[in-house]
Formats: C-alpha cells, sequence, structure tokens
C-alpha cells in the first residue's frame, strides 16, 4: 500500500542537499505567501464569504471541537486509505473541490489545466468547474489516468443544460456534481466593495462560449461580441432546482447524480427518495448564506439520512487531520479547496500537488500515530465533541 507519509522524507531528504519547500507545508505560512503573490480581485473571490462571514469562519473553527482517540498496540505499519466510489477504487479519499475562478489562480490564465495537472501527479480527482478558462473536454485530458468529476451550474435553458452534460459524459468523467445552491448569488460584501464579479468581465466562461447551444443561442461568434455574450450567460445562469427536476437531471446521463450543497438529513433521505447516486454535504463554503452552522456539524445527520449511498464532504479542510475528522465522522470523500488554489497560485501545477501531498502526508501520519490502519478503523473509532 503507498506510503502518503513518506512525503515528509522526501522533503527532509532534499532539504539535506540545501533545497527546501518553494511552498510552505503548513496552511497559515501557505495563506500569508498566497496573500501577497495573488492580484486582490482574485483572493478576494478566493477568500471573500457571505455577509461578515460568520458561516464561513464556523466552518474552519468548528474542526477544532472535535476530536480523535488514538488507541494504541495496533499494529498500523501500514495504512489503507482507498475508497471506492461511483465503481471507482481511488488510492485516497481526497478530491479537489470546484472552484469557480480555479481559471484565474495562476499567472497564465490556465489555472484548470494545472489543477488537472495537479491530478495527474497525485492521482486525487479534481471536480472541475463549469465556471473554467478552459474546456471541459480539455480539463479532463490534462488530468491523466486520474478520473474526474464534473460540477453542474444547471442553466436555464434545458437544451443548454444538457449539451454540458452530455460533453462531460463524452469526455469521461465519472460523475456529475449538480450545485444547488447557487441559482442566485450571496451577498458578498467583498466583491461588492471592489465591484469584483470576474464572469461579468468574461472570465471562466470559457465552457459557455465553445459551447454549440450556446453558440447557436447567442447567434454569432463570441470574439468580437464579448458584452453579448456576457449577457446571454447571465441571463441563462442559475435554474432553480426542485425534487420534481430529479427525473429531468436523471434523464440527461447515464452517470451518477451527486446532489451538492445538501445539509439537513431530511433533505438527504429525499435525495435518496429521488433517485440521486451521492451526497454532497455542503453550505458552498460559507459563500452564498450567512448565519448558517459549520458543515462538519452538519455532517453526521446528513450521513444517516444518505442510507447507502456515498457521502462527499468538503467544508473547512485545511489539514490531515481535518480530513481524518471528516472521515470518522462518515465522509465517504473529502475535498480540499482553498488550499489547493493558494498552492496554484505559487508554484502552478506543482503548487497545487504540493499543498495536496502534504495535507494527503498528514493525515496519512496521524492514522499511524492514532492506531488507524484503514479508513474503517477511523469510522469505527469515530471523532468525539470536546466538552
Amino acid at each position: 500500500m503507498p506510503n502518503f507519509g513518506g512525503y515528509q522524507n522526501e522533503l527532509y531528504g532534499a532539504a539535506l542537499s540545501g533545497v527546501l519547500p518553494k511552498v510552505p507545508v503548513d496552511y497559515a505560512t501557505l495563506v500569508a505567501r498566497a496573500e501577497a503573490a495573488m492580484p486582490p480581485y482574485v483572493l478576494n473571490y478566493v477568500q471573500g464569504g457571505c455577509g461578515d462571514e460568520t458561516t464561513q469562519n464556523r466552518n474552519r473553527s468548528a474542526f477544532d471541537q472535535w476530536g480523535m482517540v488514538p488507541r494504541m498496540m495496533v499494529d498500523a505499519s501500514e495504512r489503507d486509505l482507498s475508497i471506492d466510489l461511483f465503481g471507482m477504487t481511488l488510492p485516497t479519499p481526497l478530491f479537489m473541490c470546484p472552484i469557480g475562478v480555479t481559471g484565474i489562480c495562476t499567472q497564465d490564465g490556465h489555472g484548470d489545466i494545472a489543477a488537472a495537472q495537479a491530478a495527474a501527479a497525485t492521482g486525487i480527482p479534481l471536480c472541475a468547474s463549469t465556471l473554467a478558462n478552459d474546456p471541459l473536454e480539455d480539463v479532463l485530458k490534462a488530468s491523466g489516468e486520474t478520473p474526474g468529476l464534473f460540477q453542474l451550474y444547471t442553466p436555464r435553458d434545458p437544451d443548454l443544460a444538457a449539451s454540458l452534460v452530455g460533453r462531460a459524459e463524452a469526455a469521461g468523467y465519472k460523475a456529475i456534481v449538480v450545485t444547488l445552491d447557487t441559482w442566485v448569488t450571496g451577498w458578498r460584501p467583498r466583491d461588492l466593495n471592489s465591484g469584483n464579479f470576474p464572469q461579468l468581465r468574461g472570465h471562466v466562461l470559457e465552457n459557455y462560449f465553445v459551447d454549440p447551444v450556446f453558440l447557436k443561442l447567442l447567434g454569432k461568434p463570441v470574439a468580437g461580441n464579448l458584452p453579448e455574450a456576457i449577457g446571454l450567460w447571465s441571463r441563462l445562469f442559475g435554474k432553480v432546482l426542485t425534487w420534481d427536476d430529479m427525473a429531468w437531471l436523471k434523464s440527461l446521463t447515464k452517470l451518477p447524480i451527486v446532489l451538492k450543497g445538501i445539509c439537513h438529513g431530511d433533505d438527504a433521505r429525499r435525495a435518496v427518495d429521488a433517485g440521486a447516486d451521492g451526497i454532497y454535504c455542503s453550505n458552498h463554503g460559507g459563500r452564498q448564506a450567512n448565519g448558517g452552522i459549520a458543515a462538519i456539524d452538519l455532517l453526521p445527520d446528513v450521513v444517516a439520512g444518505s442510507g447507502d449511498l456515498p457521502v462527499l464532504f468538503d467544508l473547512g479542510i485545511r489539514s490531515g487531520s481535518d480530513v481524518v475528522k471528516a472521515l470518522a465522522l462518515g465522509a465517504t470523500a473529502v475535498g480540499v479547496g482553498r488550499p489547493y488554489s493558494y498552492g496554484l497560485a505559487l508554484d502552478g501545477a506543482a503548487g497545487a500537488a504540493h499543498v495536496l501531498k502534504c495535507i494527503l502526508a498528514e493525515a496519512d501520519l496521524m492514522m499511524a500515530v492514532n492506531g488507524y490502519p484503514s479508513i474503517a478503523a477511523v469510522r469505527a473509532e469515530g471523532a468525539r465533541r470536546l466538552g
């Protein structure tokens, strides 16, 4: 089995030759370096949340209220971190979350390709966003042998929705992740104060601008007609989805349908009844609605309501210990968001891969030290709420 914790030995070995990590291994220093490197309009969009960002901050701080109990005299010299997801056997439970401005996190404007290259280098799948600077087909191709998921912002035009999903299926993505909570944009003061909405300036819209249905609706080339293309995108973005739409969504593809934004156990049960293939517990990083409960605190109820369906989770993950805690509370797969975007900003694909390897190494070593040789052992022990 892979020894992911061995990455620390690589770093120590390189240091003996005078080579220190180009990208920091700890989150606090990573953030500080990224803040100095990223343009303000990109940084504000990546870091910003809704309202006074209370929910966003709770997503992170709530992890400190959960703890793991080590078990001794257990042979954890080898750890099995593999998971089964939608018919795939993946080497780790990690995936890269869809981030709508990944494309502009690198200086060359091809951050989506760089994230996919990080997926190829690490074996950690990318959940590619509809909002991208490169076509979804090119993004998956850059992922090499590592499978990918495609996140859908469902457009109001059903033919355009069918086209996006059909393209993702034809390209070879393994599941369609349907975001439920972004048919309208939440109140984001950081972006409002700076007048910053990248899409309205033509960024990360390439999946629309190359789509045959979108181009037919536009009735003219995008080149030379960018304001009209942006206006059409704005009018088409954001279909309000209800449970009645599940049959239509499932009719679009043979791929598994994962519902992203589920935070209530009853909604998880309804998703099961409606034929969903996976549940994605997420409050959009606190970017869409403020005043909510931290997602990690909602995860156990969502897992209980999901039955046998896999549960993806992605809020507030900053370290390997966070990953282990989410697994202990029942997550099948755990998404990393802002950390890899900072890695992209500092060193492109190599920077993102380094960040992911650091998080994975810490998770692996935590399991080793705590006597958890497998994810099943982590779940059996569970996480305990402090106090």
